[in-house]
């Protein structure tokens, strides 16, 4: 979902650059018409305009006067989310018309900006206290990448002990946002707070997600993100977890025909890879070392190759020591396990229990681990 990806941006405080000023006829307004953003900017030396996203996208560009002051006028007859990027600063604010917002920040402490004439709007500068600490720590990870990269460290320690750090920071902030979630129901910020667990953990809070995508149905029928997120979820469903995993058949390197729902009985992972896919082979090791060390107690691994080329297959599955069935219709995206399972990026994973229930999504580095131990 593009929101999502959008969301995702705003974490790391990246917009895409460009926008086009799209004036309007504000001559045949009345007040009920329009709404009214009149702010100021303090410490925002070098900045001469703000960029005002409507949803995901730029449509205006704003003069920032001298003294750091200025007015927005809209048209938004259903509440909508306007984000004004100040520098490389977002700020998000939910309006509608009639409303006449004010908004002021300090970019030396932008997280302590105010804003008042929108309730939604002080609603969303609430989910930007919850969101900042993760922010940080997000910077935090990436500074840490760099720095233990310059120092020559593994590649593959690093990313084991960074993907555990951003596990516990995910967690952390899904506590904080899923009470916010229900407690904004009837309101869109509750709406861009589940869009910020999507964005972060899109398959830890599925079920929570498909919830409530359940309990907004019909509130906000004119909002094309919450109709897009309802198509999401729709299309997601099926596969989420606690669904019976879709039956398949495929052929092993020995033109066997071998069925998901041979494996019933046991705890599967479902693993999508390709010889040609570098994130993929990075993550082998630590399947294979799970598999030994927890495929006498009712685990096992079914790979399905995203492959074309067979000889390069056969390769990568001797080279990194894949002794658990491998299935492949050598069709790439076209593989018709791919399609069932609706995968358009690898790796992917899923984690079937023994009654061929769906229990956990891409489980990788130490959560495969986790899950395992916790299980098993």
């Amino acid at each position: 979902m593009k929101t999502a990806l959008i969301l995702t941006k705003l974490f790391i405080l990246t917009f895409l650059a460009s926008c086009n000023a799209a004036e309007r006829d504000q001559s045949k307004e009345t007040d009920g018409d329009k709404f009214t953003i009149t702010g100021s900017i303090e410490n925002a030396e070098g900045i001469n305009s703000i960029q005002v996203y409507e949803e995901e996208v730029a449509s205006h560009s704003i003069e920032l006067k001298g003294n750091g002051e200025f007015k927005f006028e809209g048209n938004a007859p259903d509440a909508t989310l306007y984000t004004l990027l100040v520098g490389q600063r977002p700020f998000m604010l939910i309006v509608k018309n009639g409303e006449e917002v004010e908004f002021s920040a300090d970019l030396k402490d932008p997280g302590n900006y105010t804003v008042t004439g929108s309730e939604t709007s002080v609603k969303m500068k609430e989910l930007d206290a919850i969101t900042e600490k993760f922010r940080n720590q997000q910077n935090s990870l990436q500074r840490e990448f760099e720095q233990r990269m310059e120092a020559n460290e593994e590649p593959s320690a690093i990313q084991h002990d960074l993907m555990a750090k951003n596990q516990n920071y995910v967690s952390e902030l899904s506590k904080q946002v899923l009470p916010f979630i229900s407690e904004n129901k009837n309101n869109l910020a509750g709406f861009y707070a589940m869009l910020t667990l999507y964005s972060i953990d899109p398959t830890g809070h599925e079920q929570r997600m498909i919830q409530y995508m359940e309990e907004i149905e019909g509130k906000f029928p004119n909002n094309g993100e919450v109709q897009m997120y309802a198509a999401q979820m729709e299309e997601i469903k099926p596969l989420s977890i606690g669904q019976v995993a879709p039956d398949f058949s495929s052929l092993t390197p020995e033109g066997e025909e071998v069925s998901l729902s041979d494996f019933r009985g046991k705890y599967v992972l479902l693993d999508f890879w390709a010889a040609w896919c570098a994130p993929c082979r990075q993550e082998n090791p630590n399947i294979v070392e799970q598999y030994h060390k927890f495929k006498d107690k009712g685990f096992t691994v079914l790979g399905l190759s995203l492959d074309k080329d067979r000889d390069a297959w056969l390769k990568a599955i001797e080279d990194d020591k894949l002794v658990w069935t491998q299935l492949s219709d050598l069709e790439m995206w076209d593989s018709g396990a791919g399609q069932l399972y609706n995968i358009t990026a690898i790796p992917a994973s899923f984690m079937i229990d023994p009654d061929g229930k769906i229990v956990g999504k891409n489980l990788r580095g130490p959560a495969l681990g986790q899950f395992l131990e916790n299980n098993l």
